[in-house]
């Protein structure tokens, strides 16, 4: 790590370092977690999937909303970032009924205010994408908020701002995706504002991490998906019988490679790029 670089934060996955006063050092490691408990196995190679991923679609998105990104370093897990003054609202949009919002679904009818059609089945597609916002808990499990509590929260005007540029970047890369094979069932945004107070994406941005990925040539609503995300190992944990508190359970090595081979196959149907190349050069999927 640079000698300037002053470490000031850890996530469940990235450590955050200080390059100076306004720029930001992000390293993601190859932590997963899953229920919000970091696993003590990690996962070869998944800090670079994310990072690659994430450059990948900033750098396609930009005319959307501008984003954190100012470099990719050549370890292809480390990008030099904005600093932002981040908002406090997990940014979700879903296309498809699935994880919690099925779960709220099938217990009330709606997801976070939004009143679905009665009949639905797990993983049904919605008629149009729906903006179902949550809080960052520092601890435990983010929660599902409805619309009124979340502009409470950030403002009306930057609420209606948020709704409108999620939808926008989960419509463009859910198309992108599906012409490659992939369907993006839902998907989490964090944005910031910069000192001017413009809106900023930041964090991540469609990895397998922050998204849902389902292969479309085996989609079949009224069932749990495969997928192409850490899915494989939230079933692993479940069948387990954890109680989905820390600490959590070791993965063993088909887990630990089944989800590395999932993780892989995401970046590259969705870049084009083969994996190899960006690990011998992460500017490739820049271009």
């Amino acid at each position: 790590m640079p000698e300037a670089a002053t470490h000031v934060g850890s996530g469940k996955v990235r450590e955050l370092y200080e390059l100076d006063d306004d720029r930001l050092l992000l390293v993601a490691s190859d932590r997963i977690s899953t229920f919000d408990v970091v696993l003590p196995t990690e996962i070869p190679d998944k800090g670079r999937v994310l990072t690659g991923l994430s450059a990948f679609w900033f750098a396609r998105t930009r005319e959307l909303v501008p984003n954190h990104l100012l470099a990719l370093r050549p370890d292809g897990r480390s990008t030099e970032c904005r600093k932002l003054e981040m908002l406090p609202l997990e940014c979700v949009v879903r296309g498809y009924l699935t994880g919690s919002g099925w779960k709220d679904y099938q217990a009330t009818g709606s997801v976070c205010g939004h009143v679905l059609d009665e009949g639905l089945r797990d993983s049904d597609q919605l008629p149009e994408p729906i903006f179902t916002p949550a809080t960052k808990a520092q601890e435990g499990h983010d929660e599902n908020i409805d619309r009124e509590r979340a502009a409470e929260l950030v403002g009306q005007e930057r609420f209606d701002e948020v709704e409108r540029v999620s939808l926008s970047l989960y419509r463009f890369a859910s198309e992108y995706a599906a012409e490659r094979g992939i369907l993006i069932a839902d998907t989490k945004f964090e944005f910031g504002l910069d000192p001017e107070g413009r809106l900023v994406l930041g964090d991540e941005a469609f990895t397998p991490d922050s998204s849902r990925f389902w292969p479309a040539d085996e989609y079949e609503p009224g069932r749990a998906q495969p997928s192409f995300d850490k899915q494989f190992v939230r079933d692993y944990c479940e069948r387990l019988g954890w109680e989905k508190t820390a600490p959590g359970p070791e993965l063993p090595e088909d887990v630990v490679a089944g989800t590395r081979a999932r993780y892989v196959e995401a970046f590259e149907r969705l870049t084009g790029v083969a994996f190899d190349a960006y690990l011998a050069d992460p500017e490739v999927v820049l271009a």
